[in-house]
This record gives C-alpha cells, structure tokens and sequence, in this order.
C-alpha cells in the first residue's frame, strides 16, 4: 500500500515538474504574428514553422493568413508583425512611406509572361500594341512585365504605354486569353506554370531562366519598422530562420511541396508543385536582395513608375535593416 502510494505521489511530481518545463519553454518564445497569403513561394515562412526553426530561434510564430493585396495594410496597423514580399511589389510603396525592412533575399524567379502557340507573338517586342493580362496593376507580374517590355524598346509608362494591361484574377486570366479578351499573360507561379501546362501556352518571358532576371532575388523577408527598430534581436530570430528554411527547401522541394498540401498552405499536386518550386533559387541573400532592390528600383524610376524626385540609392539604403547575427548567405 505504501509503495503504491509511494509510486503514485513521484508520478504526479513528475508529471507536474513535466508542466513546468514545458509551461517555461512555452514563456521562453518570443510570440510574433507573421503574415501569410498562401503561395507557392512563400514555402519560407510554411517551412519555418513545420520545421521548427521559428522555435529554434525562440519564436512562437502565429501564421495569420490575409487576403490577397492586403499585407501592406496589416503591417502598418500592426495586426502582422513581418511578411514576405516581392521586391517589385515593394518599391514603389516603400517610396511613399510604407513602414518595412527588407531583412533578406530569399529566392529568385517565379514570374513569367505567356501566349497561346497559334498567337503570332515570338518575341516580347512583339507584344507592341496588344493587350497584356495581370492579376493587378499593383502586382509583380505587372512590374515583371513593365521591365521586360521596357528592356525590348516597348513604352509601359503611365502616360505613353504602347500595351494595354487588363485586370483579371488567377483563375480568370487563363480562360480570357483563350477567348481573345487578351493576347498574353504575365502572372506568377504556379498559377503561370498551371496554365502553361493545361492550356499548352507558349512561356515568353520567364524569370527564373531568362537572363538578366534570373540571377536576381525576386522574394525576400521584410519586418516592420517599429520591430526593426524597438526589437531589433527579434527581428534578426525571423530573419534567421527564414534564410534556414529556404536553404532546406532547396535541398528538399518535394517535402516541401508535400508538407505544403498537407498542411493546406497551399493548393495543388505536391508533384507538380516541387517542379516549380525547383526552378526557383532558394539560396537566401541580403545582399543579393540589396543589389536586385537596386536594379528594379532604376529600372521602375526610368519606366516613370517611380517618380523623379526619388533617389533610387537612398530609397535602397532606407529599405533594409542592419540586424545582428543574421549572415549574408545561407546554403
């Protein structure tokens, strides 16, 4: 009896220190809300909470998800504490006061620009005087567009654009180019790589291969400016652990794809899915986010897209956050 008593006296201290520890650990975490939108190339964020490197880093990351076009809003009413973005879709909102730091690259490609096989259409020059579908006249699939035109000799300013860009959603944009409403696409994977596939579109333009797109960052963390600022240790933990997780995604797109589906991040066959996650580099760089910043950055000034009381290299300097501890490069 007494030895009974005995066992069930040391079971209840051990299950009670048990809930200590844990309750502890679970204090030791740095709770920060992180802001998600559900893409493909977002697999960084996906991953680092699967992973667990958001709690190797002490963080307990709260994955709020937000409607598309909504991230900016979020952050600057401090509902999301960081996010991922393209740099393209950065820019111009960043010119205007949007209170972010870029912290780090983490991928390249995944835009491109699409026709039918029969259009006619051989080269982006080619695209002079026709209707070009987007997602939005905000997104990065029409900034992608804008340079690439830009680059053939073709105007895409505001005021003399010598293409039409028509606003479509994903899910629409495939089906008003097979009924003529346009006579390209220009969105992002895997809704691009989709439509190629089932509609047997011809890629045009595509960031991930086509020089000189292809060795630029495309994606990349940012946090707020007040976390930059007030945190800046918390702000590095997110950033170091986004750089892991996109390293471990490329070394490994088929479980990422495959946690993705399973854990409803994203939609789609994880086969198909880790196809397209292999085209992108998801080799994670500051610098290398710093220096694409740059070239899109003139590139948007010289379209008339930025306006010319901006100064491209302050707007880069005042853009990225200087955090300890976070490397340049992580493979």
């Amino acid at each position: 009896m007494k030895k009974t008593l005995c066992l069930l006296i040391l079971g209840l201290f051990l299950v009670t220190v048990q809930g200590a520890v844990t309750s502890s650990k679970a204090a030791e975490l740095k709770k920060i809300k992180v802001g998600i939108n559900g893409n493909l190339c977002e697999g960084p964020t996906h991953i680092a909470k699967e992973q667990g490197f958001f709690e190797a880093e002490g963080l307990d990351a709260d994955l709020i998800r937000l409607a598309p076009g909504t991230n900016f809003e979020a952050i600057t009413a401090g509902s999301i504490d960081v996010s991922f973005g393209l740099l393209a879709t950065l820019i111009q909102p960043l010119s205007n006061g949007l209170p972010i730091k870029i912290t780090t690259g983490l991928h390249t490609g995944c835009d491109k620009i699409l026709v039918k096989p029969d259009s006619g259409i051989k080269t982006i020059g080619d695209l002079k005087g026709k209707k070009i579908g987007v997602p939005s006249l905000t997104s990065s699939p029409i900034m992608f567009a804008r340079r690439g035109l830009a680059k053939a000799g073709v105007k895409v300013g505001d005021k003399d654009s010598e293409v039409e860009f028509v606003v479509f959603t994903n899910a629409e944009l495939p089906l008003a180019l097979q009924k003529g409403a346009i006579d390209a696409i220009s969105a992002n994977d895997p809704v691009a790589s989709l439509a190629a596939r089932e509609n047997n579109l011809v890629i045009l333009l595509d960031s991930a291969k086509d020089a000189p797109f292809s060795e630029q960052y495309c994606c990349a963390a940012y946090v707020s400016a007040k976390l930059a600022a007030a945190d800046p240790e918390t702000a590095a933990k997110y950033t170091r652990a986004m750089q892991k997780a996109a390293a471990w995604i490329q070394n490994n797109p088929e479980e990422t794809a495959k946690i993705q589906v399973d854990k409803k991040y994203v939609a789609g066959d994880p086969t198909f899915n880790a196809s397209v996650l292999k085209t992108f580099k998801y080799i994670p760089s500051v610098s290398g986010a710093f220096e694409a910043f740059g070239i899109t950055a003139r590139e948007l000034k010289e379209i008339g897209i930025l306006g010319p009381r901006v100064e491209v290299d302050t707007l880069q300097n005042t853009a990225f956050a200087t955090l300890p501890g976070v490397p340049d490069t992580v493979e």
